[in-house]
């Protein structure tokens, strides 16, 4: 009876081949527009933080661990819809929803490897801040190039193992029916919802996990910032707060916007799933967070616009050369 029922679950394992997204409108009409609105979003999140990314490696003045941790941030914010978005695209202009079992795993995996790191690393750029508030003069000391190494190296492997060990405990769930998923990407809830088989004991593993992890990073950044605030108002000086807002503010909005979307989607138990809820919160996360990431840094931060103004110069300095020796080649 027990070989029978193994035999029973391996066969419902590989039953569904492929997943089918049904989380957009089927309307011709809104899927034009929509994919006019997607393909502008990603354009722009692409250029802002491919900008950034040149702004930060090229600027002498970014050569610091702040902006070694916002490049790191730049370049998950590339990875995160490029994850999902290009897929999303082709569903709505070539209604090519299908997506092979294999697909939808390593999109799965890799989304949760790119959200878990970014929870990971934006704890870390609270420390950071922390110190260069708190312990100014001690900062270069205690910030060294090697703790930036060993702290980007760790929230990445983090980020990759906590994916890891999600992705196998959905995964490895029985799929023997529905293959409809209620998103435009592979992500848990939506899989948790599909699966034919018992998800409790897994479920919970999977919110212990999260929670715990996710509080843990969530207490180091509030830990962090409360720290900050004792002491602006221990120096009592009002320079102090303007500042710390200047040096802070920027990494407070990202980790509020960020935390609040992930928070909502992850950390709670599937009964309460929404297709729609899910679908608006997954946007702001994985489409708008990436996008305004980039307008947040920069718009905040005098040293970013400078950097970001010197590369745009650069560029176009480059492209008048290139025109200008084009046109005496031209002539001669």
């Amino acid at each position: 009876m027990g070989m029978k029922l193994d035999k029973m679950e391996r066969v419902n394992l590989s039953a569904v081949s492929e997943f089918v997204f049904v989380g957009l409108s089927d309307a011709p009409e809104i899927r034009l527009l929509l994919f006019v609105l997607f393909l502008l979003i990603y354009l722009a999140t692409m250029a802002g933080n491919i900008t950034l990314l040149v702004a930060i490696s090229t600027d002498s003045h970014l050569h610091s661990p702040m902006y070694f941790f916002l490049g790191n941030l730049s370049l998950l914010d590339l990875l995160c819809p490029t994850i999902t978005v290009p897929k999303m695209l082709g569903a709505l202009l070539l209604e090519h929803k299908e997506i092979s079992f294999s697909g939808c795993l390593f999109q799965h995996f890799s989304l949760i490897a790119v959200v878990g790191t970014e929870i990971f690393l934006l704890a870390v750029m609270a420390y950071d801040r922390y110190v260069a508030v708190c312990h100014p003069l001690r900062y270069p000391s205690i910030v060294s190039t090697k703790l930036c190494a060993q702290l980007a190296l760790g929230t990445w492997a983090t980020g990759l193992l906590n994916s890891l060990l999600h992705t196998s405990l959905v995964f490895t769930l029985s799929f023997c029916g529905p293959n409809r998923i209620q998103q435009y990407y592979c992500d848990i809830p939506p899989m948790l919802a599909l699966s034919c088989s018992s998800t409790h004991s897994r479920e919970l593993v999977i919110l212990v996990v999260a929670g715990v992890l996710g509080s843990g990073a969530c207490v180091v950044t509030v830990v962090s910032y409360i720290c900050i605030l004792l002491e602006i108002l221990a120096r009592k000086s009002p320079g102090m707060w303007h500042k710390a807002f200047s040096t802070c503010g920027s990494h407070l909005a990202v980790v509020c916007l960020f935390y609040g979307t992930t928070i909502c989607t992850y950390v709670r138990p599937s009964s309460t799933y929404s297709p729609h809820w899910d679908r608006v919160v997954s946007m702001l996360y994985g489409m708008f967070t990436p996008l305004l990431n980039p307008i947040i840094y920069s718009l905040r931060n005098k040293e970013v616009k400078c950097a970001l103004k010197r590369v745009i110069s650069r560029c176009w300095m480059h492209i008048l050369r290139q025109k200008f020796w084009e046109f005496v080649l031209r002539h001669t």
